[in-house]
């Protein structure tokens, strides 16, 4: 009731807003005019949904029956595919039995091509025939069953790398020489062992899959070009009998100079240290054979004495007359000449042995030092990457080999040195107690 009055109002209300313009017949007539416009209104709309009604009804059957033919084709399709289902269990298990044996021997089939491209992985014959890694390595990965074909280009890969192995063969080849530039050339193949490329022996690099020219080139590379010359049926061939591994070996292992940069700070000292010594042993032998050539032809001439010499000066000392009155006076004075000519004589003998002294604490310092950055490293990454620690294990142990090296020639040396001055003295010595004798004697010093 509550509604009516409010929809009534609400209808009223433009007409009210007019009631002052009309009495109240006009009014009246005017609300029954528009209760009429809009019953007719609501019979329009009335005659409308009942026409959509039919229309609405005829959808909706036509849905259902769409709806119903999709319900059974589904249910024909969920049939089809169970028995499909199960028809592809049953032709799986049919095919479990049929193959039987031949699936754990295709699985052995397919181990064995891994294996082989295993050992087939470093090997020379890869940069001559670089297919057949990849088809090893495809039938090793593939998971169905290898067809005819399969087998068959397995057998003849097998057949061709044992009838390639056994042939000696010169081939244009893609090398990688040592200044890092790839070119086509000659390569000389012997079998599986070795290749050659203008003198120089080849690396297979498997990783690159290239043959690399290695700058450190073994002895016996000069022996390609006579067997390449030779028309003879056996002739001389330097081959690698590890297929390479001990070229690898090589280019890892480190020279003189590597080993010298191994020592560092300490190893470049002593080394340092080694050649002074050296030079200076060298200057003082030479230094004595030259003084001991003027004594020797200062023996020859006794009554003659010359300054240029050792023996000559301390033959100057006694004069063309000696008093021999005054014996004593005159050893004195020989004595004197003696020690006036040893000084220069042993001269350089105390540094050249302190150097021999020295160079082995300086070897056991760089020991201490080299083990003080393994053991930094040990702190910082732990004790599992040795690569890390291998700079201060160098260190320290050719830092002593440098010392021994360089003290032992150097104490050889120095005993040498000793030994020819020492024998110089004692031929002064030895000449001066002649010639006092001689004086003493009255004999001629010729």
């Amino acid at each position: 009731m509550k509604r009516l009055l409010c929809s009534l109002l609400l209808a009223t209300a433009p007409l009210l807003a007019q009631a002052e313009l009309l009495n109240p017949d006009q009014l009246l007539e005017r609300i029954r005019s528009e209760r009429l416009n809009e019953q007719q209104a609501m019979q329009v709309r009335e005659q409308v949904f009942i026409a959509q009604r039919a229309e609405q009804a005829r959808l909706l059957e036509e849905a259902r029956r769409a709806l119903a033919e999709q319900e059974a084709e589904a249910a024909r399709l969920k049939a089809d595919f169970e028995r499909q289902e199960r028809t592809l269990t049953e032709q799986e298990q049919l095919l479990a039995r049929q193959s039987g044996d031949l699936g754990a021997l295709f699985g052995v089939i397919r181990q064995s091509a891994g294996d082989m491209a295993g050992q087939w992985q470093d090997s020379v014959l890869n940069a001559q025939y670089p297919e057949r890694l990849t088809q090893l390595r495809t039938l090793a990965q593939s998971r169905t069953l290898p067809s005819t074909d399969d087998l068959q280009n397995y057998w003849l890969l097998l057949l061709e790398d044992l009838a390639a192995s056994g042939r000696i063969e010169q081939q244009t080849l893609p090398v990688v020489g040592a200044d890092g530039l790839r070119r086509e050339q000659p390569v000389l193949r012997v079998g599986t062992f070795s290749a050659y490329a203008d003198g120089q022996f080849l690396r297979y690099d498997a990783d690159a899959a290239q043959l690399l020219a290695p700058p450190r080139q073994p002895a016996g590379a000069d022996q390609v070009a006579d067997f390449l010359k030779t028309r003879e049926a056996l002739a001389p061939l330097t081959l690698d009998p590890t297929r390479g591994t001990l070229l690898d070996q090589l280019q890892r292992a480190p020279t003189l100079w590597d080993r010298v940069q191994q020592g560092g700070l300490v190893g470049g000292v002593i080394l340092a240290l080694g050649v002074v010594g050296l030079l200076l042993a060298l200057w003082r032998m030479l230094w004595l054979a030259g003084v001991a050539r003027g004594v020797q032809g200062q023996m020859r001439d006794l009554g003659n004495p010359r300054d240029d010499n050792a023996l000559g000066r301390i033959i100057g000392v006694l004069g063309e007359r000696p008093q021999l009155a005054d014996l004593d006076t005159l050893e004195l004075r020989l004595d004197e000449a003696i020690l006036l000519e040893t000084p220069p004589l042993e001269k350089g003998q105390g540094l050249l042995k302190l150097l021999a002294a020295v160079a082995p604490l300086l070897g056991l310092l760089g020991t201490v030092t080299g083990m003080i950055v393994t053991f930094q490293a040990i702190t910082q990454s732990g004790s599992g990457d040795a690569s890390l620690m291998a700079d201060g294990i160098s260190q320290a142990l050719v830092t002593t080999v440098l010392g021994l090296v360089v003290a032992i020639p150097l104490l050889f040396l120095h005993a040498l040195l000793a030994s020819r001055s020492k024998a110089l003295i004692q031929l002064l010595e030895q000449q001066s107690a002649g010639l006092i004798a001689l004086h003493l004697s009255g004999s001629r010093r010729d």
